[in-house]
């Protein structure tokens, strides 16, 4: 009897410790383990945190002219936020219609003669919930 119960007893143990269950979670734990070896915060030291643009309904490009003249002059119509003009390429943006009586942008060009002369269309053309008038 008491060798049937060591017998029982051993094969429950072979069983546990060689299932593939057992030999797979020690894997999954090592791979973990290697994960977070890669990610340190040197890895991570050089990264610079800048807005890439708006994650809600607002902030829609509705339209963009570029300076046939200089490349890096950009103006871009934003749907519900003006008409902004970029010197570097999109570096850096700021705002050039902000004094004038509509906030929405539907379209911006330039004179083809003189690019130093905007068209702005007021007035989003893309019709959502949230069309500003023009």
């Amino acid at each position: 009897m008491k060798f049937l119960k060591y017998y029982i007893f051993t094969i429950l143990i072979l069983i546990l410790f060689t299932s593939p269950t057992f030999s797979q979670k020690k894997k999954a734990t090592e791979k973990i383990e290697e994960k977070k070896e890669l990610l340190t915060s040197t890895t991570v030291q050089d990264l610079k945190l800048r807005l890439i643009g708006p994650g809600v309904i607002s902030g829609r490009i509705g339209d963009f002219a570029v300076d046939p003249n200089n490349h890096s002059i950009i103006y871009v119509a934003v749907a519900s936020g003006g008409v902004w003009k970029t010197t570097n390429s999109g570096i850096t943006f700021e705002p050039i219609f902000d004094n004038e009586g509509s906030f929405s942008i539907g379209c911006v060009t330039l004179d083809p003669n003189n690019s130093n002369i905007v068209w702005v269309g007021s007035g989003e053309n893309n019709s959502q919930r949230s069309v500003g008038y023009g």
